[in-house]
């Protein structure tokens, strides 16, 4: 039980329970609107799928003013013959925390993951506080391929409107497909499912005074159990429904924290990613289907002003790093009407990667850089909006699959101008 959080409580509580099969965790802050719907789902989930396996819920909270440990505590389902066909065998269990460490989504999980050593437990998923669409199916898909297929790692599959997850679509998934060769469609999701081994594994590494802590724990779980090839599936979750975010309204704090931990990962696995070619498919669980999604409004007049007001006061930020003929056409793109807006893959790639080079390279200070990477994500937020106006689903989904293997393709320049310090080649 070593470093686990030291409350007498807490020990008593796992002294009690003594070793466990399943534990399924949920961060938590200020979320006593929607948190007791993801218990029920969590309780009604263990008592469908797994009556007869000893199951674990642990609220990992970051000091919630609102009560949100108390609806934890006092949310039961109070008919379980709803959701059952037979008395589940063995009780939940419940432990409530408030973690400790540097606030943060990363420290709420690491007690969550020493909570899950503590117990010796095989199986452990993690999900998100706030979700409206978690359904007691989400705790099967996220703990079965790890109980019985032999999974590391279970990323979430969810079906999303086209103009929503557009970090993930524009830079996250192709980029961390490209690095590590692996087509975990959702690398950020928030849902997660893993083995107890997994656990005791991301335990030992030296990040949680660190910038992961706080943010960024969502790409460091998946790249690290990627690049340390743990086995890694992907379990279908339906719609992953939230409070929409308009992707033209300033995310430049997340794109910074996101964009920023994926850089900072590059730098501990350029051993690995360097080697890498192409992609292949992980194994997807979980029955597929179309769901209804709920619109999201865009506004594409203020993303593209948004993108040339940064290629008007940004310019000479960029101009340290990016190639002449990439900030022309930068200054042409910003001179395109409204209906004829694009950034091509082809352009958006090199962006991508010569952010990666000077990231690495210590060109200039690393805020000052990921945050001038703000209105360039919007424009071409802003052109895929413009490129993909009239097309469904399936025709979006081809669109970022042509974007990936534009990353793959340009991989090797990255890799060659990696240790290239003294220039670009």
């Amino acid at each position: 039980m070593a470093g686990i959080v030291v409350r007498r409580e807490i020990q008593e509580k796992i002294g009690e329970i003594k070793e466990a099969d399943i534990l399924v965790g949920i961060p938590s802050y200020n979320n006593a609107r929607t948190i007791g719907h993801v218990v029920k789902a969590v309780q009604a989930g263990f008592a469908k799928y797994f009556p007869d396996r000893k199951c674990v819920l642990v609220n990992s909270d970051g000091g919630s003013t609102d009560g949100t440990m108390d609806v934890v505590q006092n949310t039961a389902i109070d008919d379980y013959q709803a959701v059952l066909l037979h008395h589940r065998v063995e009780p939940v269990y419940k432990i409530t925390t408030p973690y400790h460490g540097i606030p943060g989504k990363g420290s709420a999980f690491k007690t969550i993951f020493e909570i899950s050593d503590a117990l010796q437990v095989k199986a452990c998923a993690v999900v998100d506080a706030d979700l409206r669409s978690i359904t007691p199916e989400w705790v099967e898909l996220l703990i079965k391929p790890v109980l019985q297929g032999g999974a590391d790692y279970v990323a979430p599959l969810y079906l999303r409107h086209k103009y929503d997850g557009t970090i993930t679509n524009s830079i996250i998934y192709p980029l961390t497909r490209a690095l590590y060769g692996k087509r975990v469609r959702q690398p950020i999701g928030g849902d997660f499912g893993f083995s107890g081994e997994l656990a005791r594994f991301y335990l030992t590494k030296e990040v949680w005074e660190t910038d992961v802590a706080r943010y960024g724990i969502d790409i460091w779980m998946t790249t690290t159990a990627v690049a340390n090839n743990f086995r890694t599936c992907q379990a279908f979750l339906g719609a992953k429904i939230h409070d929409p975010k308009d992707p033209g309204a300033d995310l430049s704090a997340m794109l910074y924290q996101v964009v920023g931990a994926t850089f900072d990962l590059m730098e501990t696995y350029d051993s690995v990613w360097k080697t890498v070619q192409g992609s292949e498919p992980v194994p997807t669980f979980g029955f597929q289907y179309v769901v209804g999604l709920e619109p999201i409004q865009v506004n594409l007049t203020r993303m593209i002003e948004r993108f040339r007001l940064g290629v008007k006061e940004l310019m000479d930020i960029w101009k340290v790093f990016l190639p002449p003929e990439t900030t022309d056409l930068l200054h042409t793109f910003g001179l395109l009407p409204k209906a004829r807006f694009n950034i091509p893959d082809e352009v958006w790639v090199e962006l991508i990667h010569h952010f990666a080079l000077a990231a690495h390279q210590k060109v200039i200070n690393k805020e000052h850089l990921l945050k001038s990477l703000t209105p360039l994500y919007i424009g071409r937020t802003a052109s895929f909006v413009v490129e993909t106006s009239e097309s469904d689903a399936p025709e979006v989904e081809k669109k970022i699959e042509r974007l990936c293997r534009m990353f793959e393709e340009k991989k090797s320049f990255l890799a060659k101008n990696w240790e290239n310090r003294g220039g670009l080649s």
